[in-house]
């Protein structure tokens, strides 16, 4: 059986630093006079350095490939130096080093914090586009989910339309081509399992997608030919004729153009477009020849 003095030495609590110990001692004290010998000298005092110091030190560490010891230096700033000029410098530094690092979310996280903190300052830009590139880099293939084309798409189209006058713009307009490029390339890959299948019906809508909505891709001459195939076999021959139509006008040397042209003419048909067509409305979008 404990003594009541004892019981509460047991559970005494341990102090995170100095000035949390120096509150609570003489509360011991005042309950058992067994604890007036408490040895402190094992508590943790935390130092605070200048911000320009920890900041410079982040600097060295990521000049020197140290990259884990250089956010941990723009962390520090942050944490022991909040709202100063340098606690600024060091988010966006903070959010460089994470994205060279590979940390991808932690960059994200970040940059999307600087911008929200500072959307106004000359580096809001930057901090946006490591967003983009922070995404970017975690695109999968086509074969998976494409969720992070999405995120990359949304990322970069903030650099392009809040900072039109960027640097990072070109950049940035690139990674969305090829994001959007990926997202086309999901929705054929999805369109021909259905076409293998016989299911028309659902083929025709992934490649409708591709027509309608990525047109600037490199997959719309396929999704084209494929519709032209889909249709056929539906038996719906204007629209198939209309879909080899457009093929030929925008790609005609295209070797897509010419198994569609084959296609139809092992039933004596021909490319005809109908203007009535959603594939006659679409074509104007269509960046072919």
């Amino acid at each position: 059986m404990f003594s009541g003095c004892a019981a509460e030495a047991d559970h005494r609590p341990r102090f995170a630093s100095l000035a949390a110990a120096a509150v609570a001692v003489p509360l011991l004290l005042t309950g058992c006079n067994a604890e007036k010998d408490l040895d402190l000298s094992s508590t943790y005092v935390e130092q605070t350095e200048p911000a320009d110091t920890l900041y410079n030190q982040g600097l060295a560490n990521l000049n020197a490939g140290r990259m884990k010891e250089a956010v941990a230096k723009f962390e520090a700033v942050d944490q022991q130096h909040p709202y100063s000029e340098f606690a600024r410098k060091a988010l966006l530094m903070h959010t460089f080093a994470n994205y060279r690092q590979g940390n991808y979310s932690e960059a994200i996280g970040s940059g999307e914090r600087y911008v929200s903190l500072y959307p106004t300052s000359e580096d809001a830009a930057y901090a946006q586009y490591l967003v983009g590139l922070a995404n970017f880099r975690q695109i999968r293939e086509v074969t998976q989910d494409q969720r992070e084309s999405r995120r990359t798409i949304e990322a970069m189209e903030q650099v392009v339309q809040r900072w039109p006058d960027s640097e990072y713009v070109p950049d940035a307009q690139a990674k969305i081509r090829y994001a959007r490029d990926q997202l086309a390339g999901k929705e054929m890959q999805v369109g021909r399992y259905y076409l293998e299948r016989r299911e028309y019906i659902a083929a025709i809508k992934r490649f409708r997608g591709v027509v309608e909505d990525y047109s600037d891709t490199r997959h719309v001459e396929e999704a084209l030919a494929r519709l032209t195939e889909a249709y056929y076999a539906m038996g719906i021959v204007s629209e198939a004729q209309t879909a080899a139509a457009v093929l030929g006008h925008n790609f005609p040397e295209s070797d897509w153009y010419k198994d569609a042209y084959a296609l139809l003419q092992s039933g004596g048909l021909e490319p005809r477009e109908n203007s009535g067509s959603w594939l006659s409305r679409a074509a104007s979008a269509i960046t072919g020849s």
